[in-house]
């Protein structure tokens, strides 16, 4: 009765790492606003995913079971949301410093609960590297520090990308390609979870 610490790891650091909606989503805000500016919302990204592994930690799949039509709503005003983040950026431009306002903290909590990606990595998470019989609490904890730890390194990579390749894009005629492919990799990360079978 354990979680499979070390393997969870492994795949944790994998998906956390690679494009997702959040990944996007960070990276087009450090790309925007630069990283410093960016810092509370990729603190509130990386929280956030607290927020989703904790009730499926504590039985939230069984209401999956008896009422999937929820889980399945879900999805689909989560890929609302994202595509409505991803439009957002398509009409944002990195020079314009005027009714500039970064997300801040509380708009980085909301990411990873309306994220697809995260929800189909913690149930991942949970059925694939718990024991059956493992305590809930000590089960939820592993699986929550664990990720936690991933976004805390990772997340700020991904947003300093950003900030860097702006820094070189900002102001130029490529700017606003810049922005539109921004949007359109967050588009296809929501759909390639939605219908790809990815996690």
């Amino acid at each position: 009765m354990s979680v499979a610490a070390l393997s969870f790891a492994v795949f944790a650091a994998s998906q956390v790492g690679t494009p997702g909606p959040a990944n996007m989503a960070l990276l087009a805000t450090g790309a925007r606003f630069g990283f410093r500016t960016a810092l509370p919302f990729v603190a509130g990204v990386a929280l956030g995913k607290q927020f989703v592994i904790w009730p499926v930690g504590f039985g939230l799949m069984e209401l999956a079971d008896r009422a999937p039509w929820i889980f399945e709503t879900l999805k689909w005003v989560s890929a609302a949301y994202i595509i409505w983040l991803a439009w957002k950026v398509a009409n944002l431009r990195l020079n314009t410093k005027a009714e500039a306002r970064a997300p801040g903290f509380a708009a980085g909590l909301i990411v990873h609960p309306l994220n697809p990606k995260a929800w189909a990595m913690i149930v991942a998470g949970f059925t694939g590297f718990v024991a059956p019989g493992t305590d809930p609490l000590i089960a939820t904890a592993t699986i929550g520090g664990i990720l936690l730890a991933c976004q805390v390194l990772l997340h700020p990579i991904w947003t300093l990308a950003g900030d860097r390749i702006a820094r070189t894009l900002a102001g130029t005629r490529s700017e606003p390609y810049l922005m539109y492919t921004l949007a359109a990799l967050t588009v296809a990360s929501v759909l390639f979870v939605l219908f790809g079978g990815g996690t």
